[in-house]
């Protein structure tokens, strides 16, 4: 008999109450005409929980269920805690623990969100306001799709023009000006397909109309440049807190894009499709992403770690060593470590599309 772990298992979807926006994932999702409800992301395989859980009915809010063979739901955390080895990757388990060290999101954004930056690993470890947390908040965006009806070109906020500095940034928070702020920052026009690099400490914003991935460390710390009065350290502690996060090293805009534009590289390639680097250690060592575009039977990778699966078009089987699963565009799949002999197979006459999303040190 197939083990849980030695089978992929299919997530359960969600989405979170959050900021303007939501519609794209409905219509990715196949759910038309889509609501820009104000839960515009979709938490993947999470075993995080947003930054004020403790102050909402849900007190898990933020984590995510995954569908198990005998019909039952459990939090992804609790299929980890079963048996983190075989679920995660044995090296992984050893060097992590029952930790996936790995969130992943889908994020509609109906309008542009406050321009914002997150913290090192460094600085969230020495500091209080991350809770002396392990993790900083590094993460990447996979570009889906951009909203046609969009009042504006769709477009993100992403890394300071060349003469920013603290004292510019330090001027403009004291007369609350965030407009001159967010004129410092290059605006960038992103396409359907493309990868781009948002390291910890880079400013940055997502634009109105962009619907994407997004992979990450495990947190929801978010810094922003506005004034907080209640804060229980003082003002100028925020201050700090806020400010002190950002990297002002600036530079031209044909400079940041080479900076934080990944550009994709083919890792293997047969008649039937490819395994394409999105991202990894050419960027960091925090996370990984592949993409497969398939017209028939491929066999990705082994990492000997678990993946989080997104299937952004087309439909198919999965086929492993014990069994099959039938998948179709949006579906989100949790990959165990245990899973053996694995194959992406299209629906015939049709092609395939799946972004791979994976924990550390894996590509």
């Amino acid at each position: 008999m197939t083990a849980y772990y030695q089978q992929p298992l299919k997530l359960v979807w969600n989405k979170l109450i959050r900021y303007p926006g939501g519609r794209e994932i409905d219509r990715f999702r196949g759910i038309y005409p889509g609501a820009d409800d104000g839960r515009p992301e979709a938490w993947i395989g999470s075993c995080a929980r947003v930054i004020n859980a403790a102050q909402l009915e849900d007190k898990n809010e933020g984590m995510a269920k995954v569908n198990m063979p005998d019909g039952s739901q459990i939090y992804v955390q609790e299929l980890i805690d079963m048996d983190p080895a075989n679920v995660l990757g044995k090296e992984h388990a050893a060097k992590y623990g029952n930790n996936s060290c790995l969130l992943v999101k889908l994020l509609d954004a109906e309008k542009q969100l406050r321009l914002q930056a997150h913290p090192t690993r460094e600085r969230a470890k020495n500091s209080p306001y991350f809770n002396h947390s392990d993790f900083g908040k590094t993460e990447c965006w996979y570009i889906i799709s951009l909203r046609e009806d969009s009042p504006v070109k769709p477009y993100l906020l992403l890394g300071f023009k060349e003469g920013v500095s603290r004292e510019i940034y330090n001027d403009l928070y004291d007369k609350e000006d965030v407009p001159a702020m967010e004129n410092w920052c290059h605006k960038v026009y992103p396409q359907p397909g493309e990868m781009y690099f948002v390291q910890s400490g880079l400013v940055h914003a997502v634009g109105t109309g962009c619907f994407m991935i997004e992979i990450q460390e495990p947190t929801d710390f978010t810094v922003g440049v506005t004034k907080n009065p209640n804060y229980p350290g003082g003002p100028e502690e925020w201050k700090e807190r806020e400010l002190g996060t950002y990297n002002y090293d600036g530079c031209s805009y044909e400079e940041n894009l080479r900076r934080w534009k990944v550009e994709p590289k083919i890792l293997n390639e047969t008649e039937n499709g490819k395994e394409i680097y999105l991202i990894g250690s050419d960027q960091t060592p925090f996370f990984g992403g592949v993409r497969y575009e398939l017209t028939g039977e491929f066999s990705p990778m082994d990492t000997g770690t678990f993946s989080i699966n997104i299937v952004t078009k087309g439909e198919g089987t999965i086929v492993y060593d014990g069994g099959e699963m039938e998948i179709k565009k949006a579906d989100e799949i949790f990959l165990p470590a245990g899973v053996s002999g694995l194959k992406f197979i299209p629906k015939e006459g049709s092609s395939l599309e799946i972004v791979r999303c994976l924990p550390p040190d894996c590509v």
